[in-house]
């Protein structure tokens, strides 16, 4: 019996044969219709109006508050084109069986004293320096060490430079103050965040832990941004884009955590053309 529940996000129903054989749970996102069996958004205490501003986790929220997950168990998160991958192995995925043998089905034994698991870092100071001069040029201008130090491009920096400057400044003041330091400084010095909004936890509790301190923040933050005035990409998923740089600074402050590589194909590779 596996000790891990997987929820795997999906916006297409033709996805859910795959993900059924994949051994997760699909969950049903966006505006298309799935069969009534398959847990969606749209019931309960929910925000699903929110999900084009707010991404995953709107169904985060309803996972939260209508208290769905009963059994004990390791939890996860995936979408249907970013898996977990079980180990390091390089393999080239050519058809639906290879990707069903590596995508990870069970917490190992080696990995069952830590109490979340988080994707591989990615690393924002890594850009071309000419994506940063386009979309950052005033900040550098101020900051020239900005040019050549590649240690100066943190968080905070590549933030500022995609989701509007200024913007994460000002969701990181409405924090309580017991994160709100912690978080500034995690932003401002680390070069790295673990991506995609994608994370296992050990067990239900420190699941509800994160969520009952992400989401009065990002409720605050709606105060701030609002909605009407989102526009393009960036700035319209920002509370999606909030959350990602804070779900890593939280697990790695309150849990003991690890990594594993997360695995990156389209189930729609798949679908019959």
């Amino acid at each position: 019996m596996s000790n891990l529940i997987m929820y795997s996000l999906i916006l297409n129903p033709n996805h859910l044969e795959m993900i059924r054989d994949l051994k997760y749970i699909p969950v049903g996102l966006g505006n298309l219709n799935f069969p009534e069996e398959i847990l969606t958004d749209k019931s309960g205490d929910t925000i699903s109006n929110k999900n084009e501003f707010y991404g995953e986790y709107t169904f985060h929220y309803w996972l939260w508050k209508n208290d769905i997950i009963m059994k004990d168990s390791w939890i996860g998160f995936c979408q249907y084109r970013k898996f977990w991958q079980k180990n390091y192995v390089n393999t080239k995925i050519n058809n639906f069986s290879n990707l069903n043998e590596m995508t990870l089905k069970q917490i190992p034994e080696k990995l069952l004293d830590y109490e979340s698991i988080l994707g591989e870092s990615f690393f924002v100071n890594q850009f071309k320096l000419s994506k940063f001069v386009k979309h950052n040029l005033l900040s550098m201008l101020k900051n020239p060490s900005l040019f050549y130090n590649k240690n100066k491009r943190t968080i905070k920096f590549h933030f500022d430079m995609m989701h509007g400057h200024g913007n994460l400044d000002k969701a990181i003041e409405v924090l309580p103050i017991n994160e709100k330091e912690d978080f500034k400084y995690f932003v401002n010095t680390e070069v790295s965040f673990n991506p995609h909004n994608m994370f296992i936890c050990k067990d239900k509790k420190t699941l509800f832990s994160y969520y009952e301190s992400l989401f009065p923040w990002l409720l605050e933050c709606e105060k701030i941004f609002g909605f009407k005035k989102l526009k393009g990409y960036g700035l319209k998923r920002i509370y999606g884009f909030l959350a990602e740089r804070y779900m890593p600074y939280w697990f790695k402050k309150h849990t003991k955590s690890t990594t594993l590589p997360i695995l990156f194909k389209d189930v729609n590779d798949f679908l019959s053309k």
